[in-house]
């Protein structure tokens, strides 16, 4: 009976798409057939005993439990009675490529991916693009997902300008927005409200400095993760938080 019991597994295997359960236990068999001798049978208590660690194992499926790993959510919170009040985008009001007003209500809805960039950047920027498109490709057929990258030099990059850059790419404005403004609410939103790095520095080759994240965000306007985009891995991790994203409720 011994032997068995060692030799019992009991898998309890996640599902979250599904929902179910697997229970995989070896075969044990309770018969012999006609030739096996009398003296080898094994007595009817054991085939009930066999049956009793089946049911035994059964009920210990039924206590087994699915936790769900759910994206942290970035940001100061503040406790207020039973209600716990966390950090979200502040209001902004931007102008995309085809002179279309973006807001936070832009994204109602919608868990969006932002960044900053500038377009003549020739360090990190043709990189975090590079990946970002990846995103963009990789969300496809996900209609509630959009992205959002906010140029940091606004007086270069017009309108006109991020309308040829979002061509190049060959990407729609329905679904990646790159917006510009004014410069100091650029500058305000990136490191008050996404706490990223945008600022002008003239020691740098290019007069900008700027992170390299890409900021998830979901549709309460929450931060709920931050990526390096000039790393494949990291954005392989984004695409795949995107998708656990998108199941929470």
């Amino acid at each position: 009976m011994m032997k068995y019991v060692k030799e019992m597994k009991l898998n309890c295997v996640s599902r979250l798409n599904t929902g179910f359960w697997m229970l995989r236990i070896p075969k044990l068999s309770l018969f012999t057939n006609h030739r096996t001798p009398i003296s080898n049978l094994k007595p009817l208590a054991s085939g009930i005993q066999y049956l009793v660690l089946i049911a035994s194992s059964v009920l210990l499926l039924g206590s087994c439990q699915v936790k769900e790993t759910r994206l942290p959510i970035f940001g100061e919170r503040e406790v207020v009675g039973t209600d716990t009040i966390y950090h979200t985008i502040a209001p902004f009001a931007f102008v995309d490529q085809d002179s279309s007003r973006v807001t936070n209500a832009t994204f109602d809805g919608d868990i969006y991916v932002a960044d900053f960039f500038f377009t003549t950047c020739r360090s990190i920027c043709p990189i975090m693009k590079t990946q970002m498109l990846r995103v963009y490709k990789a969300t496809a057929d996900m209609p509630d997902v959009k992205l959002l990258s906010h140029t940091i030099d606004p007086e270069y990059d017009t309108i006109a300008l991020l309308h040829d850059f979002a061509a190049r790419l060959g990407v729609k404005s329905s679904r990646w927005h790159f917006v510009t403004g004014v410069k100091d609410s650029i500058y305000k939103i990136a490191q008050t409200s996404y706490f990223a790095t945008a600022m002008e520095d003239k020691a740098e080759p290019d007069g900008f400095i700027h992170s390299g994240a890409f900021l998830l965000i979901d549709k309460k306007q929450r931060i709920r993760g931050k990526y390096d985009g000039t790393k494949e891995e990291e954005v392989n991790r984004l695409i795949g938080d995107i998708k656990k994203l998108r199941l929470e409720k």
